[in-house]
């Protein structure tokens, strides 16, 4: 599975390192860009589903996934 997701409510640099961080060890790939405001996930461990939970997970009022 390869999706980008937008995700609107980053606030700086340090958002898109936090979605890296919390994604690294659970997917295949993972690139988030605070200027694009959304994320690239390569996973074929995850779900569609549970990527974006665990993006929610992060903070639900943060990021509107």
């Amino acid at each position: 599975m390869k999706k980008t997701f937008s995700i609107k409510g980053m606030h700086c640099n340090s958002c898109a390192m936090l979605i890296e961080k919390v994604l690294e060890n659970k997917v295949n790939h993972v690139s988030a860009s605070f200027a694009k405001e959304q994320a690239e996930i390569t996973s074929a461990k995850m779900t569609l589903r549970q990527v974006k939970d665990k993006l929610l997970a992060i903070d639900k009022q943060l990021f509107e996934v």
